[in-house]
């Protein structure tokens, strides 16, 4: 049956008008909505800021109650994931992992690092992957550490002298830690003690740690530009003024270390041997057979970042650990009881003999698990759209992986909020990155890839130190009064530094040095 030329005609239009919006209609189904992970409605401009409070990592533990292990937030303009159980953790830092060993620009990045010049904050790519190289084959290997043992040695001994010369009345245990961490740190890295007390010192040991502990604090806190970025040049929390400030400090005391060594280099000539990771660090930026030129900022860059790691991780660690013993003396019998049957009360604990007190590396698993040093670790970011869990991942959202949350996770700790070593007795879960239950150093290409080292210096020093000496609170403190608050930043020290009274336990002359 022949149609009426009308109908013809408008068959002819419907048909045109088909074709012209099929593009439309296929760009809508290409750009469908994406399914991501639940969580809180944001709120125009500033997101889901409005939800995080001066603690984050408890903030978001509180959400993940409601919302689940993968969580969608909004940061400002800036979407964000966070993982909060070992699923989940899994899925991010080994499935996909090369998706999402980005890192977010922030302004801690830009002004305290040389840009992103070192491992921690540089993009993934040829010159984070040289780094990283540069980590594990050279700077870190085990062949080094164990050649700078001595030093980890001597420090920890001159530690055990000054408490033992402070012994009867309270001292400020931070300040101790911090100090052979400190020590051992920048002999290895710069090759001595450059911070001494000395007329011509660049910097007082006062001042440098105060340096340290305020870059852990920016580069951790929550700057609004680096969320609503058309805020940045405000500055409204006057963060990026403290960063400027901090940035060339640090600058003007790495100048002066590199200057220091290359002039060594040159008197020495031929007859130069690398003595320290700067001396290494500097031989490698005169490697023309590298990928990525080593650049002197970049020198200066991974000797802050490997200063900076070793000094905090270390002495954050032990400080807590002791906090958490002093409110529980039965742990402290329990360790004495191990020391004394296997070390002995005539000589200190070596570093060889760690693997043989399977209770004092519980107690500092115990304390990594309930204190973590980077409680969400450092934040990453999504590199290419991916799907994780069924739900969708859109390139550039920023991801953090809330190992706190995980340390207290029920299904997985018994009364998680209880310090218990003895949980990891007979256990085979390890801080090395493959256990995801624990990761106080992160996992997968962007783990610390110091903590080898950290982990050696945070064995010694508290083995030793609860070998050496039996602890108390100062006269007319309760235990009930000691306070477990803490700062957050890119770590989580005590609000309140931990006061101690200590009295030795050994023969006088093991204290002298």
């Amino acid at each position: 049956m022949e149609l009426p030329s009308w109908a013809s005609y408008l068959a002819t239009v419907l048909a045109s008008i088909l074709l012209l919006l099929q593009p439309l209609f296929l760009r809508r189904r290409r750009h469908r909505k994406p399914n991501l992970p639940p969580g809180p409605k944001p709120w125009p401009v500033i997101g889901n800021l409005n939800l995080i409070g001066s603690l984050p990592h408890r903030s978001l533990h509180a959400l993940s109650h409601k919302y689940g292990p993968l969580m969608h937030l909004y940061f400002g303009s800036f979407p964000v994931i966070v993982a909060s159980s070992v699923d989940m953790a899994k899925l991010i830092l080994k499935t996909h992992d090369v998706t999402f060993c980005g890192r977010p620009k922030t302004a801690a990045g830009r002004y305290t690092t040389y840009n992103y010049s070192n491992v921690t904050w540089s993009q993934y790519g040829a010159y984070w992957r040289q780094a990283r190289k540069m980590c594990v084959m050279e700077l870190f290997s085990a062949r080094r550490l164990d050649s700078y043992e001595y030093i980890r040695v001597e420090e920890a001994k001159n530690l055990l002298r000054d408490l033992f010369n402070s012994s009867g009345r309270p001292v400020n245990l931070k300040d101790h830690l911090s100090n052979v961490s400190l020590n051992v740190i920048s002999r290895m890295v710069l090759g001595k003690k450059y911070l001494d007390e000395s007329e011509d010192a660049v910097v007082s040991p006062e001042e440098f740690k105060a340096m340290l502990d305020e870059l852990f604090l920016l580069n951790g806190v929550m700057n609004i530009g680096d969320s609503m970025p058309w805020l940045d040049f405000l500055d409204l929390q006057g963060y990026i003024r403290r960063m400027k400030k901090l940035g060339k400090k640090f600058d003007r005391f790495l100048e002066h270390v590199v200057d220091e060594h290359n002039e060594r280099r040159r008197r020495e000539g031929e007859k130069f041997v690398a003595r320290d990771m700067v001396d290494v660090l500097l031989q490698l930026a005169d490697d023309p057979t590298l990928e990525v030129k080593l650049e002197r900022r970049g020198v200066k860059a991974f000797t802050q970042d490997m200063i900076a790691g070793g000094t905090e991780s270390s002495a954050m660690t032990v400080e807590w650990a002791i906090s958490e013993l002093l409110k529980r003396p039965e742990i402290f019998k329990k360790a004495t009881e191990e020391l004394d049957r296997v070390i002995g009360r005539h000589r200190w604990v070596e570093e060889k003999e760690l693997h043989h007190l399977p209770y004092i590396e519980a107690i500092i698993k115990e304390t990594m698990r309930m204190h973590p040093v980077a409680p969400m670790l450092v934040p990453r970011q999504c590199r290419e759209d991916c799907n994780v869990a069924g739900y969708d991942i859109p390139a550039g959202t920023r991801v953090l992986v809330n190992v706190w949350t995980i340390g207290r996770d029920p299904t997985i700790w018994d009364a998680p909020e209880e310090f218990r070593p003895e949980r990891f007795i007979g256990s085979t879960i390890d801080v090395k990155g493959q256990d995801f239950e624990l990761l106080p150093f992160g996992s997968g290409r962007r783990m610390c890839p110091g903590y080898s080292l950290g982990l050696k210096v945070i064995q010694v020093s508290l083995a030793n130190l609860l070998h050496g000496f039996a602890w108390r609170l100062p006269d007319g403190m309760k235990v009930e009064d000691l306070s477990m608050e803490e700062i957050f930043g890119l770590s989580t020290p005590r609000k309140v530094p931990l006061e101690v009274v200590v009295e030795p336990k050994l023969p006088a002359h093991l204290y002298a040095v």
